[in-house]
């Protein structure tokens, strides 16, 4: 728990107990029925066949997932946990899907449901993603009913894919390797370093080029730190409390589509903007569970999907008088994932642009 961050983990915390609750409920009562159906003297052959299939599930080479019928991971086998890049006492009790590439969760939603149903069983090709990197998959799911079980269950089996597909996106912008501490920090350091020096240029003599400044801050961030970034500021007559898109900094393998979506996209209450600058607090998404938290497009589909993003964060820009923006930076999902250390330095670099925008409109 850090000293900055007692709300958000224990909004967390009490999540995650909320959730056990309700997975002790249910196992106490398959507990009771499975005590009221099964006779006092249970033959010693059946304990030796469960124990034999629990080795077999945890060591089949195979990678394996068992999900229950509201896509919650069940039971994964080493491969599979091996595969997703944890341990399979963390993944239990997840949703599988948080582990789909957003641009895949929809399909994977609809397919799973259709097993569910009794449709039938589903060959798909998907895309996991988690934590800096991304993996193309060939997924076979399953439907299974077991006398024990009050609902359904989801077999699925992971391969490679069919047709060969190939990682999308440029390489990971740093490993996730605990012992690099000290060049992560380094690197933090840079960019800070590099923002100051930038900023104090756009304050030096003549200097009216806050916009400018502002466009470069973008600029540099998303060329050092991220993918996409994203500038929101408050700043019109007619209303100075309303936000507009003022900078979208873009990779540069990005499609027009992409940057004309999202520099036209409005700046909703709802979305994470939005929240950011009506409660004046930063949010941080190392995994992006929801993918409409950027708002759509104009076609309907959410933005954050199309820009196949992976970890989000928005700190907002705090002037001499009050929030007067929103700085959001996005990673795509096959590149290192943001963390509170990360957070801290974009909060930095947030309060240095508030204090270097031009005054609010009176």
């Amino acid at each position: 728990m850090y000293p900055d961050d007692g709300q958000s983990t224990a909004e967390a915390t009490l999540a995650e107990l909320e959730y056990s609750e309700r997975l002790l409920g249910e196992a106490g009562a398959q507990l009771a029925r499975a005590h009221a159906e099964t006779p006092d003297q249970r033959r010693q052959g059946d304990d030796g066949d469960r124990a034999l299939l629990r080795a077999m599930f945890t060591e089949l080479s195979v990678p394996v997932v068992l999900l229950d019928h509201e896509g919650y991971i069940r039971r994964i086998n080493n491969a599979g946990a091996s595969r997703l890049g944890s341990g399979p006492g963390y993944l239990t009790g997840k949703p599988f899907v948080h582990f789909v590439d957003l641009r895949r969760r929809a399909a994977m939603r609809s397919w799973l449901a259709a097993v569910l149903r009794g449709d039938g069983d589903a060959d798909l090709e998907s895309r996991l993603a988690q934590r800096g990197w991304a993996e193309d998959v060939h997924l076979a799911l399953t439907r299974l009913e077991l006398p024990t079980e009050p609902n359904p269950l989801v077999l699925v089996a992971m391969s490679p894919p069919m047709n060969g597909g190939e990682e999308e996106g440029p390489a990971p912008l740093e490993p996730e390797v605990e012992d690099q501490v000290v060049v992560l920090a380094a690197r933090r350091l840079d960019v800070l370093t590099r923002m100051t020096r930038l900023l104090l240029r756009s304050a030096g003599p003549g200097g009216a080029g806050e916009p400018l400044a502002l466009v470069d801050a973008a600029e540099l961030l998303a060329d050092s730190y991220a993918d996409w970034v994203i500038v929101d500021v408050c700043d019109l007559p007619e209303d100075p409390r309303a936000a507009r898109r003022a900078v979208v900094a873009a990779p540069h393998d990005a499609t027009d589509e992409q940057r004309e979506e999202v520099a036209g996209a409005a700046t909703e209450d709802a979305d994470i903007p939005g929240e950011v600058l009506g409660r004046g607090q930063s949010l941080l998404f190392p995994l992006i569970e929801e993918e409409g938290v950027l708002g759509r497009a104009s076609s309907g589909a959410p933005l954050l999907a199309m820009l196949g993003a992976g970890s989000l964060l928005s700190v907002p820009l705090r002037g001499s008088r009050g929030v007067r923006g929103a700085l959001t930076l996005i990673r795509r999902s096959n590149r290192g994932s943001f963390r509170l250390a990360d957070l801290g330095l974009i909060e930095e670099i947030g309060e240095h642009i508030g204090l270097a925008l031009p005054p609010r409109p009176e």
